[in-house]
């Protein structure tokens, strides 16, 4: 039998007009986007979070983040079993609102790029692709070479997004974490949820010289 999704303490929602948000994280570098990804989701109290974890993700987690596979867990509402291709998100008929891989490795991206779907997340990615709904790669490599960018065009051409986790500079960020809170907010605005945009530029103050009208 497959395995059972857990429930996460902070509950499961069972209204259909709750959003359901699939969030993937995968073993590339950045897995702290993923993480402040899902804890901007628990800003939306009509949005329910499903999590899956590759082992390669979760490894990474524990290593970049300092966090225990609890604690990752803890963050949403259902975590489902990288493994667990019964799951769910598996199927088309379970209604989602969008999934989002944060951050996407190459094997992941080619996965989906093939429709060689072996574990849960390559899975719910194609699933989210074949019934049209939202789903953003946050792809984490560099340099690319050719079979990267020609994956990155397959997915692009099924529906995907690519949204490669490039910082702003612009809002003059104070420190890592505000990178990284604007990354996630700009990935989650993308799919839909304009709702967790960051704030949004206002166009920069020009100052310019008086006219010689305007001079005493």
């Amino acid at each position: 039998m497959p395995a059972v999704a857990a429930v996460m303490p902070w509950g499961m929602r069972s209204d259909r007009r709750i959003r359901r948000v699939v969030v993937g994280i995968t073993g590339a570098s950045g897995t702290a986007i993923g993480l402040r990804v899902l804890t901007v989701l628990r800003e939306l109290p009509d949005v329910e979070v499903h999590l899956v974890v590759s082992s390669a993700g979760m490894r990474t987690l524990r290593y970049e983040c300092d966090v225990t596979p609890g604690e990752v867990r803890e963050l949403a509402h259902v975590f489902h079993r990288a493994k667990d291709i019964g799951a769910s998100i598996a199927s088309g008929s379970f209604d989602v609102h969008s999934m989002l891989v944060v951050p996407c490795s190459i094997k992941t991206l080619s996965a989906v790029a093939t429709g060689y779907t072996d574990d849960l997340v390559s899975r719910a990615a194609d699933v989210c692709l074949k019934e049209g709904r939202p789903l953003l790669l946050m792809v984490r490599e560099t340099p690319l070479h050719l079979g990267h960018l020609r994956s990155m065009v397959a997915v692009t051409e099924a529906g995907a997004i690519i949204a490669p986790p490039v910082p702003a500079f612009y809002p003059r960020p104070e420190s890592v974490d505000d990178l990284i809170d604007h990354v996630a907010r700009r990935a989650l605005a993308r799919v839909g949820l304009g709702e967790l945009a960051p704030e949004e530029w206002k166009g920069e103050e020009v100052t310019t010289a008086p006219r010689l009208a305007d001079k005493p």
